[in-house]
């Protein structure tokens, strides 16, 4: 039985670019998902090519790409740095939807870093300047510690972000959908692209 709001097969696989098929999967999913919608597995590699992959947040997209804000300083940022490209996955439970995509990686302005860092609690700016992200900890009460530090010393005014707090978008060339269906059978499309500027150009693939 399908779901209620559900696209059936044949329309999601009729869509003929994928961003705005992408925004109806996302308005579902944050209907449905109870936590975190935005949620989406990164995958980046390190100098020796093994992959890595973490959980961030989606914090945007357009026909830009997909943003998501890090510590420059954390594995991701230092990989990011050495190797531009990366791969990107949602997966709505709820929904049996998956979406997949992937293509090379550039900075957010400063300005957009400056906005969405202005748009976090207070607590979450100031744990950023606290926390060496990736880096060895030694005990809970030192990132504590580091926390009061912080803390104290923006203790009036607004947090300022720091100089190794920033953006990131993905710029995808790839962009795959999967609908589960019964029997394994499911449904999946994908859109590809030879650059950023580039058109789309469609496909339907074996499940």
């Amino acid at each position: 039985m399908e779901h209620p709001t559900r696209l059936t097969g044949g329309d999601f696989t009729e869509a003929a670019e994928p961003l705005r098929l992408f925004a109806a999967w996302f308005a579902e999913a944050k209907q449905a998902e109870p936590v975190n919608p935005e949620a989406m597995t990164l995958a980046t590699v390190d100098p020796d090519g093994m992959p890595n992959a973490r959980m961030v947040l989606l914090k945007g997209f357009d026909e830009r790409g997909f943003v998501f804000y890090t510590n420059q300083d954390s594995i991701k940022g230092h990989e990011l740095a050495a190797a531009p490209k990366a791969a990107l996955t949602f997966y709505w439970k709820s929904l049996q939807r998956q979406v997949r995509l992937r293509g090379g990686v550039e900075q957010v302005s400063e300005a957009e870093a400056d906005a969405y860092f202005a748009s976090r609690s207070r607590m979450a700016q100031i744990g950023a300047w606290a926390s060496k992200q990736s880096s060895a900890l030694e005990s809970r009460l030192a990132f504590e510690k580091a926390i009061a530090r912080f803390t104290a010393k923006f203790v009036i005014g607004t947090v300022p972000r720091p100089p190794f707090w920033s953006g990131y978008r993905v710029l995808p060339q790839q962009i795959e959908f999967w609908q589960e269906r019964p029997f394994r059978l499911h449904d999946r499309i994908v859109f590809s692209r030879s650059s950023p500027t580039a058109p789309w150009h469609k496909a339907r693939l074996y499940p």
